[in-house]
């Protein structure tokens, strides 16, 4: 486990990157923000309301106005709304002023996605904000040698075929460009291959034909039990022909009080680095944080949001 974080953090020191950090006021923050600060994994700054620019205030908020017009949204209430560190740090990240930011300390997940979505592009090879997890599990030889990836854990509440479609993909994408590794996802669910029936399997069964019929480049399987899709023992039993069952390192789950709930006992009770929820679907790279984390879970998360923010880089100069 500990030579996965450590890699991570290499490779951000390798090119740093400016993060946002628009949420001062915990103690957290700032002490992950010095750390950050003295291993050079990013080029951070905190953002507080004193060094809040009312040039640029006035700037994003004419920005705001002008996309969010159409829904109602006044000239005054794009103002106010630019008086809010996190909305403000999202507009930095738009326009260049900043490569990343990363909230959510203090903020709830929903905040921290309404800020993202209404503030960054959308990537459109998807067209869908949703959410990932990097877990690292201490002495496990599942997956990627204990390495995972789980989504959606905090974004979608109950996604359509075709949403979840997306979501296994993005992660997917997620796993190969920023944690270097071939992925191999699962669409889980309570049956392996028609071992039971019903919508919610016909619903996974359709989510795996759509998303290989958008990209086949993936190896993707579903629907599949957890431990069909992680154990090897019992994908030769279930499903010997699959080459993702029994060794699956990107896990997608049917809905967000599986990924939610099984992200948690699986940090608790494996003592995993839950490092996220990394929001996927935006053009610019953002993290979310969950209020519980700690001052390495910030420092992680950073170092995931300037590598992101390295390939973005990389991308648009080779455009």
């Amino acid at each position: 486990m500990e030579k996965i974080i450590s890699e991570l953090r290499k490779r951000a020191k390798q090119d740093p990157k400016k993060i946002i950090f628009p949420e001062v006021s915990d103690e957290r923050i700032v002490k992950a923000v010095e750390y950050i600060k003295r291993e050079n994994i990013a080029s951070p700054l905190l953002l507080t309301h004193d060094n809040l620019e009312p040039e640029k205030q006035e700037e994003f908020a004419n920005i705001f106005y002008e996309r969010k017009q159409v829904k109602g949204v006044t000239f005054e209430e794009a103002r106010e709304i630019m008086e809010n560190p996190l909305y403000y740090a999202a507009m930095m990240v738009r326009l260049g002023y900043a490569d990343g930011f990363v909230a959510g300390a203090i903020s709830t997940t929903s905040n921290v996605i309404r800020a993202a979505i209404n503030c960054l592009n959308i990537d459109r090879s998807y067209g869908i904000v949703s959410s990932c997890f990097v877990m690292a599990i201490p002495d496990c030889s599942y997956g990627e040698s204990g390495l995972f990836v789980y989504a959606d854990c905090g974004v979608i509440p109950y996604p359509t075929s075709e949403q979840l479609a997306l979501i296994a993909l993005s992660a997917a994408r997620f796993a190969r460009d920023v944690l270097n590794i071939t992925p191999r996802v699962a669409l889980l669910s309570f049956s392996t291959k028609g071992s039971a029936e019903g919508r919610w399997i016909d619903k996974v069964k359709d989510a795996v034909e759509i998303a290989k019929s958008k990209d086949d480049s993936f190896l993707i399987d579903g629907e599949l039990q957890a431990d069909s899709a992680i154990v090897s023992e019992v994908a030769k039993r279930k499903v010997a022909d699959s080459e993702v069952a029994g060794r699956a390192n990107v896990l997608i789950f049917p809905n967000l009080d599986a990924g939610n709930i099984c992200y948690k006992l699986t940090e608790r009770l494996a003592k995993a680095r839950a490092i996220g929820p990394i929001i996927l679907g935006t053009a610019q790279p953002c993290s979310d944080l969950s209020r519980g984390c700690s001052i390495d879970d910030i420092v992680d998360c950073t170092a995931v949001t300037v590598i992101r923010a390295q390939k973005t880089s990389f991308i648009n100069e080779e455009i």
